[in-house]
């Protein structure tokens, strides 16, 4: 019996110590007792082999992490890589099918904290069905859950590998941004009718704050809503829009801004559409999506060299 302790630290970046949990190992072949990231303490085999995703954003881990054919079922909506669009589907994450996920014969399953009901996950543990749950709030704390998740599936070289590259592609975003003391207003609208956008609390304020903008819905409400009247006295420069149904809609908001020409945003003609599972999943893809709003709200400043 032993235990396993990663740290991991990359130089001119923050230093993330990341414990990735206590691994109890008898012998070859046994059960493992971990400790998710809920402090429950869950006994999985020691290769699994059949997975089952139990939202989009794990199914993008364990598909970053080289696991994929290891995948079983997955949720609606598991649409990254093109591969998991034909794995079989054990309904959405916020409402999940037991009858189909105990049929699939899983060796382990792994959930989200942000989601999952809690009533399945405590059904499916009664059923002997071991079920890690895992509960990123930011990037920081997503890197440790990429870590743990290699960990589990005997993907701990690739899962080091893959959190420095993000780690070094995050630093590359905020050193290209310390080049300037400018930090524009940013309305990032994620609901249509209502406005609604993104507060302090979310994955969405964080990518805005490293991309060098300053997030307008700050504040204690997670998905806050607006009055068109409050949007115009706040005074966005920069307009990020996303949609399930991208473009007719983008297109549809952007001609309704564009009825107060006044406003910065439409003024300056930076409004924009962005795919939203870029920004809202707890994925590798989220670095992607800070990329891409550096460079929207900072066009004006030269790329970083890799």
């Amino acid at each position: 019996m032993f235990n396993i302790r990663i740290i991991l630290t990359v130089p001119g970046f923050f230093w993330l110590p990341v414990v990735v949990f206590c691994l109890c190992l008898p012998c070859q072949g046994a059960a493992g007792t971990v400790v998710d990231q809920l402090s429950r303490r869950v006994d999985v085999p020691d290769d699994p082999r059949r997975v089952i995703s139990l939202a989009p954003s794990i199914t993008e881990v364990v598909y970053a992490l080289g696991r994929g054919g290891r995948l079983k079922g997955v949720t609606l909506y598991s649409d990254h890589p093109a591969e998991a669009k034909s794995l079989p589907r054990v309904g959405s994450y916020v409402n999940l099918d037991l009858e189909r996920i105990v049929a699939l014969n899983p060796d382990l399953c792994i959930a989200t904290k942000d989601g999952n009901p809690k009533r399945i996950v405590e059904r499916l543990a009664s059923l002997k069905i071991p079920v890690y749950v895992v509960n990123p709030r930011n990037l920081e704390s997503l890197l440790g859950t990429i870590l743990e998740i290699g960990t589990l599936l005997n993907a701990s070289r690739r899962s080091v590998l893959l959190a420095a590259d993000m780690r070094t592609r995050i630093q590359r975003v905020k050193t290209r941004v310390a080049r300037t003391g400018y930090r524009p207003r940013v309305l990032f609208q994620i609901g249509v009718a209502p406005i609604v956008s993104a507060g302090t609390d979310t994955f969405i304020h964080e990518l805005i704050e490293f991309a060098g903008g300053i997030n307008l819905a700050a504040g204690p409400l997670a998905y806050p809503r607006f009055s068109r009247e409050q949007i115009l006295a706040l005074e966005p420069e920069i307009i990020i829009i996303t949609s399930m149904a991208r473009q007719a809609v983008f297109e549809e908001v952007k001609r309704e801004w564009g009825r107060w020409p006044s406003m910065p945003a439409v003024r300056d003609k930076r409004i924009y559409l962005v795919d939203s599972n870029l920004f809202d999943r707890p994925s590798p893809r989220l670095v992607t999506g800070l990329e891409i709003l550096s460079r929207l709200i900072h066009p004006e400043l030269p790329e970083q060299s890799p």
